[in-house]
């Protein structure tokens, strides 16, 4: 057996979003779709600006778990542009959830909240994002997301 991977921490993204709109009840579960305003990305291995314009769709089942698939390019500091598509899930009591709506301050560790990002990019600089595995833990305020990246080693 191979030795179990670690993680390399390499950035945290700041996502601010504006409110849901909410598409409604369809056959998988409730739509809703959150407008990305911008944000930063800082860690030791890239630094950037979330740029307006993506979003966050996101299917909210019966029990209240939201599935994400968020997409929004990061403007690094060097002038590269990266596409981001990061896919995950947020779940946990009913409670909880209900207090993350409202935009109430929830520990994050009340919740369950992780995502598996992927990037593009045509800058051979930041070409080892688009090589690598990735996971990241997200918490919730009011009006951003913060997600902490991790490459799987």
């Amino acid at each position: 057996m191979v030795a179990p991977p670690g993680l390399e921490y390499v950035f945290t993204a700041r996502v601010d979003v504006a409110g849901p709109q909410t598409i409604g009840a369809t056959a998988g579960g409730e739509r809703r779709v959150i407008p990305i305003l911008g944000g930063v990305v800082d860690g030791p291995r890239l630094q950037g600006t979330v740029l307006e314009g993506g979003a966050d769709w996101q299917l909210v089942a019966a029990d209240g778990t939201a599935y994400l698939e968020a997409r929004y390019t990061v403007r690094a500091d060097d002038g590269a542009l990266i596409a981001v598509r990061n896919v995950g899930i947020r779940s946990g009591p009913p409670d909880v959830i209900a207090r993350i709506a409202a935009g109430d301050a929830v520990d994050p560790a009340s919740y369950y909240f992780r995502t598996t990002p992927t990037f593009e990019t045509g800058a051979t600089q930041h070409a080892w994002l688009t090589r690598g595995v990735f996971v990241a833990t997200a918490r919730r305020e009011a009006r951003r997301v913060i997600v902490d990246v991790f490459l799987v080693q």
